[in-house]
């Protein structure tokens, strides 16, 4: 992991004095090599200066700002405390959530280019009702309403709603309060194209149809960092990204 929660330092890929995007990934310690790899992905294609937190559930509660107790349902470490974005953002601009086991394939600036300030949130409005029991390494599969919208969210942060979700209300709301935006009406929830959300699994590439090309695959049954799951769709995509990462990080050390 290359930087503690809530003090991030700026990552850009070149010198441009442009104030960086904010972008804050769920971490979790059993999924540390699908952070790193999600990272780097983001790094190697941005042409716009970005700023990357991981969200980590031992310095939130270190810090007095994450205290709630641990649900039998869930599966990351990262499952409520991603509601913190904006708060970690101090209320300001646009940023983004994404869970780690993401891998881009695209530019985030073209994410960026869909902001649309008249929304409080903008993510993929996914229609998803898992098969599957179990995911990742054994964890319970749950099935909800509005399931996996809440695991890339770009945030308004300033918006007067968002300013309502404080330490207090994410430690204390319910699941469903916080999973299905009902802090928000939904005219207020944009949507974004489901390729910037591409569900490992579920979602589909139409044959000659380059517009249903994943921008960003979300590994969310299970990526290949875990041996369960070592040749599901795109696996091979993910090994070459985790092959260059592993590179690039030798060659510095």
């Amino acid at each position: 992991m290359t930087s503690a929660n809530g003090n991030a330092s700026q990552v850009t890929n070149n010198d441009d004095v442009r104030k960086p995007f904010k972008i804050f990934i769920g971490y979790d310690p059993r999924e540390d090599q699908a952070y790193e790899v999600c990272r780097h992905s983001i790094l190697k294609r941005t042409s716009i200066p970005v700023e990357i937190t991981p969200i980590v559930q031992s310095d939130l509660r270190a810090k007095g700002l994450y205290w709630r107790s641990r649900d039998q349902f869930e599966s990351t470490e990262f499952s409520f405390t991603r509601f913190l974005t904006p708060y970690l953002a101090n209320y300001d601009g646009w940023a983004m959530f994404v869970d780690c086991d993401f891998l881009y394939l695209a530019d985030i600036k073209e994410l960026t280019e869909l902001i649309n300030d008249k929304y409080a949130v903008m993510c993929v409005h996914h229609d998803y009702s898992p098969k599957e029991k179990t995911k990742m390494d054994g964890a319970v599969q749950t099935v909800y309403p509005r399931k996996n919208w809440s695991s890339m969210v770009l945030y308004n942060c300033g918006h007067p709603k968002n300013k309502g979700l404080t330490p207090e209300v994410v430690n204390n709301q319910t699941g469903a309060f916080l999973h299905r935006f009902q802090w928000l009406d939904d005219n207020e929830i944009g949507s974004v194209p489901c390729v910037w959300n591409f569900l490992e699994g579920h979602n589909k590439v139409v044959e000659n149809d380059p517009k249903t090309f994943p921008k960003a695959i979300h590994y969310t049954r299970g990526g290949p960092w875990f041996e369960a799951w070592k040749t599901c769709e795109f696996a091979d995509l993910w090994l070459k990204e985790m092959e260059e990462y592993m590179k690039k990080k030798s060659n510095v050390s």
